[in-house]
């Protein structure tokens, strides 16, 4: 389970192409040019367990690096591109990157200047403070290092406080080839082997992408990956490549329900055989919709960037139990409530995860802490109950976490954000309906002064927001209140603000 044993076994097959640009690469190509990466990493003087960041859009060099990094024994960070500098800032240096790879729009959005250590690397040129990436690996040879072993990725997960939080796995310098016992499971759950065809559809600075492309070539197959989710794209890359495996988010499913039937009927998706989806739970009618549309073959699971736990679901498991997002396949599950005792079935409480992987928020012992109780059990913080079989069904989140389109939002930084705009008094944030996206980012405002509430000073709010954090944290409409329902001890209440939007649906 090695790109190394690929290429020397069947080195002429395409390891990955990208749908838009059609730049192929070949299990030659992976292998030859993540080795030239990882002998540049070693003339660096990176050793296990140091650390690089990627910040790029889906790009054809993306998972060359990934792969030397992994090779290497080094800890890779992808970097959402719609991060604003202060976020890039705050995880290029939390991390410990000692290494850069990014494009040139990219470099422009950071300050180096706070990051004087760091060594920066540009796919489409070079700059005073960063060197091409292309010339410096072709200065490498194409053979192993000498001291080759499994990395890891290093994702960052947001918090409830809104910062963000660096999920780091032990490196144990293990032989290359060598896979976690999570990494099993999914394989077998999923049947990847050298015969898949997997369509990727989303970012690969997300961990789902990422690791399942990582998991596709580690297996010899072949993956496809969009540049951008098109949904009759993808349906006509389904088509055209006989595409066996895909992921995605519920979001895209609505996108493609809502395509006409006439553009529907246009292409043949029989060749697929697992619909994989994660990221949010998935409204029961738009699941049915795709069972009936691509057929009995959506695999659906439960499981986040720590990697803590996970359920899973297959099509014939969930019409017996709609909603579901499964059973544990990684861990053992529980329903804990406040006082940390197990609840029954049917009980709502906390979902945590009882020997699964053990994972650490990196630099921040308060908050791996608080993710786990006093036996060691983790959770995500999210809340649900199981049915008697064991099934879990998810209800909410206890920090009012926005999923909106699959990604995760947390409300405080927003929040934090808006409190420092010089007419806002103080800010509650929560997520409201949205047919398309699940849910969009709401904000209730308390102005200093109410009659300045108006349309022009709530897109003055919002335009404020979206210049200081990704936009994709910042509210699409704003409500002004006399005042938020807080605690006299400082509490908000914001189901009391969020239920009106919710029952009114």
């Amino acid at each position: 389970m090695y790109p190394a044993i690929h290429a020397a076994d069947n080195g002429n097959k395409t390891a990955y192409w990208m749908a838009g640009s059609g730049q192929t690469v070949t299990y030659n190509q992976l292998n030859d040019d993540s080795n030239r990466a990882a002998q540049l990493f070693r003339q660096q003087g990176l050793m296990p367990a140091d650390g690089i960041a990627i910040l790029l859009d889906n790009d054809v060099n993306y998972l060359k690096i990934a792969w030397a990094a992994q090779r290497s024994g080094l800890y890779y960070t992808p970097v959402s591109t719609f991060f604003q500098p202060s976020e890039i800032e705050y995880i290029l240096s939390n991390s410990d990157a000692k290494i850069l790879i990014t494009a040139s729009k990219f470099i422009e959005k950071i300050c180096l200047d706070t990051l004087p250590e760091l060594i920066v690397y540009l796919i489409d040129g070079q700059s005073p403070r960063a060197s091409n990436w292309h010339a410096a690996i072709e200065l490498c040879p194409a053979q192993a290092i000498e001291d080759e072993c499994e990395g890891a990725e290093m994702i960052y997960s947001s918090g409830t406080t809104g910062l963000p939080k660096g999920v780091r796995f032990p490196i144990l310098k293990h032989p290359p080839g060598t896979v976690s016992a999570l990494i099993q499971t999914r394989i077998k759950l999923h049947n990847i082997n050298p015969e898949t065809r997997y369509l990727s559809t989303a970012p690969l600075y997300h961990s789902a992408p990422l690791r399942y492309n990582m998991m596709v070539t580690r297996l010899g197959g072949t993956a496809v990956i969009m540049e951008k989710f098109d949904a009759e794209r993808a349906l006509r890359l389904i088509d055209q490549n006989q595409i066996t495996h895909s992921q995605w988010v519920p979001t895209m499913f609505v996108r493609l329900l809502k395509l006409s039937q006439q553009v529907k009927n246009q292409y043949n998706v029989a060749s697929l055989r697992y619909v994989i989806h994660a990221a949010a739970p998935c409204p029961v009618d738009v699941k049915l919709k795709m069972i009936d549309w691509f057929g009995p073959n959506l695999y659906e699971y439960y499981s986040g960037t720590e990697a803590n736990g996970s359920t899973a679901i297959d099509t014939k498991e969930w019409l017996t139990h709609q909603g579901s997002v499964g059973r544990a396949i990684h861990g053992d599950l529980y329903i804990l409530d406040e006082q940390q005792k197990i609840l029954p079935a049917g009980e709502i409480g906390s979902v945590y995860f009882a020997n699964g992987s053990d994972f650490s928020y990196y630099k921040d012992p308060e908050k791996t802490r608080q993710a786990k109780n006093d036996k060691g059990w983790s959770t995500l913080g999210d809340i649900g109950y199981l049915d008697e079989a064991g099934y879990l069904y998810l209800k909410d989140r206890k920090s009012f976490m926005i999923i909106s389109g699959g990604v995760n939002i947390y409300p405080q930084e927003t929040e934090n954000t808006l409190v420092m705009h010089d007419k806002v008094i103080d800010a509650a944030v929560f997520g409201i309906p949205n047919d398309e996206f699940g849910e969009e980012v709401k904000a209730a405002i308390q102005l200093i002064e109410p009659g300045d509430a108006s349309p022009l000073l709530a897109q003055q709010i919002i335009e404020f927001c979206r210049q200081r954090i990704s936009p994709i944290k910042c509210p699409k409409s704003i409500d002004f209140v006399a005042n938020l329902p807080r605690h006299p001890t400082g509490k908000l209440y914001k189901r009391l603000l969020k239920d009106q939007y919710w029952h009114a649906k």
